[in-house]
């Protein structure tokens, strides 16, 4: 599904690359049959400001919303498991999974990146790729009315993957939930965060958590260096053979 691939470059970090061939994209997000007239209008309008801005600008937005605090996480596993024993698992069955199909991973990002999980399913057929959509799709819906209530178009993004696995959900329905929610993002909220979480430089030999069992730590915004790519039998993808 062409669309997923398309979404995933938008949602992915913003680079050179992706905004030269911003145009590309929007037109291909306006021919998609599925998305409601309202929602492409919006695109488009996005998608032409993201066109003209300053790179460093699209950049410091991006990591503004996506790289402080939890809420927003462009990690799926974040919203399911959030520190638990639970994620690491987790996350080696997804890599199992994308492994299964002859997918690897050609970034340093973690599977359930939001971004390559799209990628992933941008390969497979519409059925299973709509069944990957909709699993997650209450997340989805929670992501895209936080960015909503925070004043951001990659709110856009959410709804239109919801549209697309014609999810019984929408993202209108968690507005109220995500407005009267406490903003984790702010520099209060992060010293708090800090303050809380406890900070070790080794195991005692009395731990009980072994490192494999502990979940990555989220990239942030000065890691972003490179988009994120799917690569099947170790072919890179490329905006070009969309």
């Amino acid at each position: 599904m062409i669309e997923l691939k398309v979404i995933s470059r938008l949602m992915d970090y913003p680079t050179a690359q992706t905004q030269e061939h911003t145009a590309q994209l929007k037109q291909l997000l306006l021919d998609c049959p599925v998305l409601a007239f309202r929602l492409k209008a919006d695109l488009d309008t996005w998608l032409a400001d993201y066109q003209t801005t300053e790179l460093m600008d699209l950049q410091e937005i991006y990591g503004g919303l996506f790289d402080r605090g939890r809420a927003t996480s462009l990690l799926l596993f974040e919203h399911v498991h959030g520190e638990s024993r639970d994620r690491g698992q987790a996350m080696v069955d997804l890599l199992d999974l994308y492994r299964s199909h002859g997918f690897e991973i050609n970034a340093r990002e973690l599977p359930d990146y939001i971004p390559m999980y799209l990628e992933y399913l941008s390969q497979r057929p519409q059925q299973e790729a709509e069944e990957g959509l909709l699993d997650v799709a209450h997340i989805l819906a929670l992501i895209g009315a936080r960015l909503e209530d925070r004043g951001s178009p990659y709110g856009l993004l959410f709804r239109a993957l919801l549209d697309i696995c014609q999810a019984d959900i929408t993202v209108d329905e968690f507005l109220k939930q995500a407005s009267a929610e406490e903003r984790d993002d702010s520099l209060e909220a992060l010293d708090k965060i800090w303050e809380e979480e406890a900070i070790s430089f080794g195991l005692n030999d009395d731990s009980e958590e072994c490192p494999q069992s502990k979940a990555p730590v989220p990239p942030n915004d000065n890691q972003h260096t490179t988009p994120v790519h799917m690569v099947e039998n170790a072919a890179p993808v490329s905006v070009s053979n969309l």
